[in-house]
């Protein structure tokens, strides 16, 4: 069974930055696929960026970076020059199947319990 525990959320000013991290136990992390979404108070889930087993990245806004860490079983969001509009809540997903659509929340069958971010004006 695959557990997610994510981190690194909090309350930070416009302009500034957070790292958000999501431990990965149970299989073996390098046969995952990751994508952090988000969700903000009555809005839908949405994708925020995704990586691959093999690293390859795909980038919301270019403000955001997503990276991982296969030695510490270990994803991270790096989210700079945040906005108010970025507060949400931020969620850590994995998927073990190739899709065409790795945006799609419902690609991912894993999901960590989420990280609060609140970006103060």
């Amino acid at each position: 069974q695959v557990q997610l525990v994510e981190s690194g959320g909090g309350l930070v000013q416009a302009g500034g930055s957070l790292r958000l991290s999501c431990v990965c136990s149970g299989r073996t992390f390098s046969s995952y696929y990751f994508g952090w979404f988000r969700q903000a108070p009555g809005k839908e889930r949405e994708f925020v960026a995704a990586i691959s087993r093999s690293g390859i990245t795909t980038y919301y806004e270019g403000r955001f970076t997503i990276s991982r860490d296969n030695t510490k079983n270990t994803v991270y969001l790096q989210m700079n020059s945040l906005k108010p509009e970025d507060t949400a809540v931020y969620y850590c997903a994995a998927r073990t199947r190739i899709t065409a659509a790795p945006r799609s929340s419902t690609e991912y069958a894993y999901w960590g319990q989420g990280t609060q971010v609140t970006v103060s004006s």
